[in-house]
């Protein structure tokens, strides 16, 4: 009942358990059956008619009372259900007014009457009944709060306003919606029984104060079915999943599937059997947890590989019930023992799991041609306490080296000898030495130049000694920084042959075999003596110190020159020349004799041509005819031109 003052015996009669002071049709019969859910109305009458008092003595209307206002309007809360049924309107109750005369008339208020949602409510102008004049949806608005007046034919306010407060009675018109249709959760396997899975929520419009929004959850089916068909279960009003298997039993690699799907219902008025209900799919998985070890699928495994070479060599296979693609599947190997010098590897092929042995360090047959090998397969992740490691865990690796034709090693590589150039055609420079990897094979090795950019060598095929067959030449452009190389080749007599290369270097010594020469070739003067009479020119050696510089230049031997030019030395490798006395403006070629310091010494006449110029302004004006005046006879070496007519005491070099 919505009144307070009313209840239901058990005969179903409506008995009010105090006194009723008012009348109207101010109260609500809800009534649920196994067939039918509905509302009543009930009109209320006051005490009965016996009773000496009034409507007016039972309101304590006119009398006095300490601490109490006067109220000339009563208006007493109303309710109405949602979604009635035409007719309309219908009457939901009546204001009454104490002190109302026939010139007075009722005015209702506010929104739901004359502001929006307009026209719900109305109120009849002379009774006070208070109509609803449509079907109301209370998900929508679940109350209204209006005020009742009265006024007077001219519209004076007579009464009130009071609040009239209208509330909006529920009915189960909404079904139970899920926030998704679909919801996902994992369970650890082996997880004890009433592990929380995941939670279904499902939300309903209805009013949360009644039953038609209280929810009752259910599992109405499993799939698949295996082992049971009660693998979880949902609390009814929490909506958890829990488990419900043993942890045994929830064993992911025994059970038929690791992903199981369930289908919940949700059920308003508490579940009954008028509820209305909604439905979604919760989809489990069984999650994997590190609980089987790798094992080898054979304890030894096989291995041929030839000496020299490298790359994988076997594929360590293994068989692991975990999870593939998890930590708990993919497979760590490691080499336990038979691996000293560490030539080989695994790594783990991240397709199917498998151990890949490679070998990293060429083997040497002659050397060892057997290896065995203890290897260790783990997991990315660490086994679950009450799990270990078992024998299967580990597996033998025999490595067997195939023998092949090595081509001979020469030792030293390179080999670096210090000859002096110019040393006689055949002399001994070096012998080779190469040896035969193939030990076993008792085979025998020839020699032979394989590059020789020069032309200056040749080698004994038998013996590999190695002489000269022209004249070794340091400041040939076959030889760089001193040192010259040469390759050569020794080859067994394997069935194919094979063969080896090996480097010769030779570092040069200097020996003075070079003269030396005046640079540049021209230089310059002022006709007049008195102006820039001074050149500089220097000395340039093939040969090293101290086979070349300090060099002595030096006029030539002609008779005559001494009274005409001077040279003077500047420093260890520079001279100048001077003019004594005024020429004529011509170009002259002047004899030097330069000495280098070598011992024996080289000498070398150079002729310079000297351009006697025309000197106005620090400009010099000088002739472009050949040379007429020949100062001497010796011939010209052309090198670089270089200005030779600056006017300083000391060039450095």
């Amino acid at each position: 009942l919505s009144d307070p003052s009313f209840t239901v015996d058990e005969d179903l009669n409506v008995v009010p358990i105090r006194d009723v002071l008012y009348t109207g049709p101010v109260m609500l019969i809800h009534g649920v059956s196994a067939h039918a859910d509905d509302m009543a109305q009930v009109d209320i009458s006051g005490l009965p008619m016996q009773l000496p008092r009034t409507l007016r003595d039972i309101l304590g209307v006119g009398q006095k009372q300490p601490n109490r206002a006067k109220r000339s309007l009563l208006v007493p809360p109303m309710i109405v259900t949602e979604n009635q049924r035409p007719p309309f309107p219908r009457t939901i109750g009546r204001v009454i007014s104490m002190e109302r005369s026939a010139s007075h008339i009722f005015q209702l208020t506010g929104p739901g009457a004359d502001r929006h949602p307009k026209g719900l409510f109305t109120i009849d102008i002379h009774t006070g009944d208070v109509s609803v004049s449509r079907s109301l949806d209370r998900e929508a608005i679940d109350s209204y709060q209006l005020e009742v007046s009265t006024t007077d034919f001219a519209g004076n306010l007579q009464e009130g306003p009071t609040i009239l407060v209208i509330t909006v009675i529920d009915q189960n018109d909404n079904r139970p919606i899920f926030k998704e249709p679909r919801y996902t959760g994992e369970v650890l396997e082996g997880s004890p029984t009433g592990t929380t899975v995941m939670r279904m929520t499902a939300f309903d419009a209805d009013d949360t104060g009644t039953d038609n929004a209280a929810l009752r959850y259910n599992i109405i089916r499993q799939s698949p079915d295996k082992p049971s068909p009660n693998m979880f279960y949902i609390d009814p009003e929490s909506g958890d999943i829990v488990t419900v298997i043993s942890s045994k039993l929830l064993d992911r690699e025994t059970l038929p599937t690791t992903m199981y799907e369930l289908e919940i219902v949700a059920k308003d008025m508490a579940g009954s059997e008028v509820g209305l209900t909604g439905t979604a799919t919760a989809t489990i998985t069984i999650t994997d947890k590190n609980d089987h070890s790798p094992e080898f699928t054979h304890p030894l495994f096989e291995a041929y590989v030839y000496e020299g070479s490298t790359g994988v060599v076997v594929n360590l296979t293994v068989d692991d019930r975990d999870d593939p693609a998890t930590g708990a599947w993919r497979a760590i190997f490691s080499i336990i023992s038979g691996d000293p010098t560490s030539s080989f590897q695994i790594q783990t092929n991240p397709d199917d799991n498998e151990g890949m042995l490679s070998v990293v360090k060429p083997l040497d047959y002659e050397a060892t041609a057997f290896h065995t090998l203890l290897i260790r397969v783990e997991n990315e992740e660490p086994l679950v306490p009450e799990v270990g490691y078992s024998p299967s865990s580990t597996a033998t690796v025999h490595v067997t080296v195939l023998d092949i034709n090595e081509g001979p090693v020469f030792f030293p590589d390179p080999l670096i000898v210090t000859m002096m150039e110019n040393i006689p055609v055949g002399s001994f420079v070096a012998s080779l030495n190469a040896t035969d990897p193939d030990v076993l094979q008792g085979q025998s090795i020839r020699y032979a130049v394989l590059r020789d950019p020069a032309g200056w060598l040749n080698v004994n095929p038998v013996r590999g000694i190695v002489n000269t067959t022209a004249s070794l030449d340091r400041e040939s452009h076959y030889v760089h920084d001193n040192k010259y190389t040469a390759l050569f080749m020794a080859t067994d007599n394997g069935n194919p042959p094979a063969t080896g290369t090996g480097t010769l270097i030779i570092y040069l010594e200097d020996y003075n075999d070079n003269a030396p020469y005046v640079v540049p070739s021209v230089a310059r003067v002022c006709e007049d003596a008195h102006d820039i009479n001074v050149a500089i020119v220097g000395g340039r050696d093939k040969d090293l110190p101290p086979n070349g510089a300090p060099f002595k230049i030096e006029l030539g031997k002609q008779l005559g020159l001494d009274n005409t030019w001077r040279v003077t030395r500047v420093n260890s490798t520079h001279s100048q020349i001077m003019l004594l006395h005024s020429l004529k403006k011509a170009n002259y070629q002047l004899p030097l004799l330069i000495t280098d310091s070598g011992v024996p010494s080289m000498s070398n006449i150079t002729e310079v041509k000297v351009q006697v110029c025309e000197c106005k302004k620090n400009k010099m004006l000088c002739s472009s005819a050949p040379s007429h005046h020949v100062l001497s006879g010796s011939s010209s070496r052309g090198l670089a031109l270089l200005l030779g007519t600056l006017l300083i005491t000391v060039l450095c070099k």
